[in-house]
């Protein structure tokens, strides 16, 4: 999920979104001489590992603090949580906020887009469907960004891979929701909820690339202000949506807390590390792991029920993804 606009989804300069993930959602590649995230001790490939777990368990953390809190105050949590681990780091290596207003501003509208916005359409469609069937409709956000991507940006035109891939997707999206049976068994509301915030991320993405695309500003700065400038959003929202809990049930308050901290903070810093050590390319492919984690994650920690053509929609919508975010290769030059 993504979390801010962030380089590692996608930077302002690549040709399409990038497939974001709910929990990830993060700020714009900065364009002023940013260096690059410092190397970790840990190999690249447990990080990648780590992050694609804190992902996928994303959406099983969203189911349960639904259980005990309403999908605003979920959502609101996650964020006061992520965006406090992005600040305290922000002041431990001692960079500033944004100064200017013009950034702001358009901070605050991917901030709308990239996490108030679907973070709160998948809490409230957790209510009637299973974490599963959200984990795999925010793989769709791909799909959505090659169409959008078309449309508003003229330069990326697009090629018969990316329109097969495109429409293998969606028909994957039809399998996993069962079309042939009349769509029985999954609640609409709630599974065009999931589809409508993984519509979410790339309106954003497509935002950040033509208003933010010159920022100067490092991504661990740009990522702060954008989560801070959320969560007031959902901190004006909630209070006339939802009233205050009589209760603060233990176990889903520990699941905001996870979600807000991991899913939406360490793993926005574990995914920026993981671009300049390897690349965008390479870190963006644990998109594809999400669906299947969190799918695993449902069945085996929530119970539910899994029915054949779920986990087979999921892998021909991964494929189809695949094939949107793959890009012709350059022709080989001439050996002297």
């Amino acid at each position: 999920m993504s979390t801010a606009a962030t380089s590692s989804s996608l930077s302002p300069s690549d040709p399409a979104p990038a497939p974001a993930t709910p929990s990830a959602s993060a700020p714009p590649r900065s364009r002023g001489g940013e260096t690059a995230a410092p190397r970790s001790p840990l190999d690249w490939r447990v990080r990648f590992a780590v992050l694609s777990l804190i992902w996928g368990f994303s959406f099983l953390f969203i189911k349960v603090g639904t259980q005990g809190y309403a999908p605003l105050q979920v959502t609101l949590g996650r964020m006061v949580f992520g965006a406090a681990v992005l600040v305290a780091v922000l002041v431990a290596k001692r960079e500033r906020l944004p100064r200017d207003l013009r950034t702001w501003g358009h901070l605050a509208v991917a901030a709308l887009f990239l996490n108030a916005l679907p973070f709160s359409l998948f809490a409230y469609s957790e209510l009637t469907i299973p974490s599963t069937l959200a984990g795999i409709c925010n793989a769709t956000s791909p799909l959505w960004g090659m169409v959008l991507s078309v449309v508003a940006l003229s330069e990326d035109r697009p090629t018969r891979r990316r329109v097969a891939g495109l429409g293998l997707g969606f028909i994957g999206v039809l399998t996993v929701l069962g079309a042939w049976q009349g769509f029985s068994g999954t609640d609409p509301l709630g599974t065009l909820m999931a589809l409508s915030a993984a519509l979410c991320y790339p309106i954003g993405w497509i935002y950040v690339r033509r208003t933010l695309a010159s920022s100067k500003h490092s991504s661990l700065s740009m990522s702060s202000a954008q989560l801070l400038l959320a969560t007031l959003q959902l901190a004006v929202v909630t209070p006339l949506f939802t009233s205050l809990p009589t209760s603060f049930p233990v176990v889903p308050l520990l699941a905001i807390i996870a979600l807000g901290a991991l899913g939406t903070g360490l793993a926005f810093l574990l995914q920026y590390g993981l671009v300049g050590e390897v690349g965008p390319t390479t870190a963006q492919m644990v998109t594809y792991f999400v669906p299947v984690i969190a799918t695993a994650a449902g069945v085996a920690v929530l119970g539910e029920d899994l029915s054949w053509n779920t986990p087979v929609g999921a892998l021909i919508v991964l494929a189809g993804a695949a094939l949107t975010q793959s890009r012709p290769r350059s022709p080989r030059q001439p050996r002297s």
